[in-house]
């Protein structure tokens, strides 16, 4: 349950604004094959650039660009290591002491943290600081007020202390807004290949029969970047909201992004439907109907299958040949 509080943070908040920097730690009171005691990662955007690796204690770059940061700042990658460090000590204890909170003795629990900053396509900065206890919010940190939320009844005394160290929430929203924000804009000059580029969605529409005289048109947008993306149906033109449904947006091993929308309609009303795209990296929207197979694309299977067809009699004709130059080669020698 806890490491599902950590997916879904990274999924709300990777779309939530134009560009984040985030940070995730977790710990576990019951380590296995797999899942270690601490788990340390960095996301800018949707992208993991760098993970603690608690074999060798230290910070390690996950993507190329991240390599370069240290040219800037040689210290950068012995900072994070010991702040990891730092955390994953810090994690111990909590890992005693709230549960202990809870009346638990025993058990396998999860104590995690997100934290990180924004910068949204308005220009406006933010910044999150949220801790969680066996996958529920615990306890965090409001960026107006600079007092902290208890979200669990075992965190009001945590409250009570945090909330009297007012120069401390102070630092922290400066860390947050403007430490964590240049960090941010460091990171999007080293990825910008990779981050800031822009690439159009490959699109296809298709469809699948379903119940009670109705039917399933699927559109499917992928290899796509930035995520942001609108995607509807429309009829005849007009926006159409009636029986559809829609996938989130995720990212690919490449950086890019997919997602896909359907709608059910009648079959009779198929070729009134068009999935509408819109992207930066589109010059002019898409337009998409499903395409019934015609009569170029069966001509097309069809040649390539008689091609294929020569080519194996062509290859087996060859074999033949040898094998007969061989037999008569070895009767020559004999």
């Amino acid at each position: 349950m806890g490491l599902l509080w950590w997916g879904a943070a990274a999924l709300l908040l990777g779309g939530s604004s134009a560009h984040t920097l985030l940070y995730f730690y977790t710990g576990v009171s019951e380590p296995g094959p797999g899942l270690p005691r601490f788990v340390a990662v960095g996301y800018l955007d949707d992208q993991l650039f760098l993970q603690y690796d608690r074999r060798t204690g230290r910070a390690l770059p996950r993507v190329p660009w991240a390599e370069e940061v240290s040219k800037e700042d040689t210290r950068y990658w012995q900072w994070m290591t010991q702040n990891f460090r730092d955390t994953e000590r810090t994690f111990g204890v909590a890992l005693v002491t709230v549960p202990q909170r809870h009346n638990q003795s025993g058990g396998f629990h999860t104590f995690q943290w997100r934290v990180g900053c924004e910068l949204r396509s308005d220009g406006s900065k933010g910044g999150y600081s949220k801790f969680g206890y066996d996958g529920r919010d615990y306890i965090s940190l409001d960026m107006e007020t600079l007092t902290w939320t208890a979200h669990d009844p075992a965190a009001q005394n945590a409250k009570r202390l945090w909330d009297a160290n007012a120069a401390r929430n102070r630092y922290f929203k400066t860390y947050l807004e403007e430490v964590c924000t240049m960090w941010l804009r460091r990171h999007l000059a080293y990825g910008n290949e990779t981050l800031l580029r822009a690439k159009p969605p490959v699109g296809k529409v298709t469809r699948r029969a379903g119940g009670n005289g109705t039917e399933t048109l699927l559109c499917r947008a992928h290899g796509f970047h930035p995520k942001e993306i609108d995607a509807v149906w429309t009829r005849d033109g007009e926006v159409w909201a009636q029986d559809t449904f829609r996938g989130i947006v995720a990212p690919n091993a490449d950086g890019t992004y997919y997602t896909w929308l359907s709608v059910r309609v009648d079959p009779r009303d198929r070729r009134r439907f068009r999935c509408h795209i819109e992207h930066d990296g589109l010059r002019h929207p898409l337009d998409l109907a499903w395409e019934e197979p015609g009569a170029s694309q069966l001509g097309l299977l069809l040649g390539c299958s008689l091609a294929a067809a020569l080519i194996a009699v062509i290859v087996l004709g060859l074999c033949l040949c040898k094998k007969r130059r061989e037999g008569y080669e070895a009767t020559t020698v004999v």
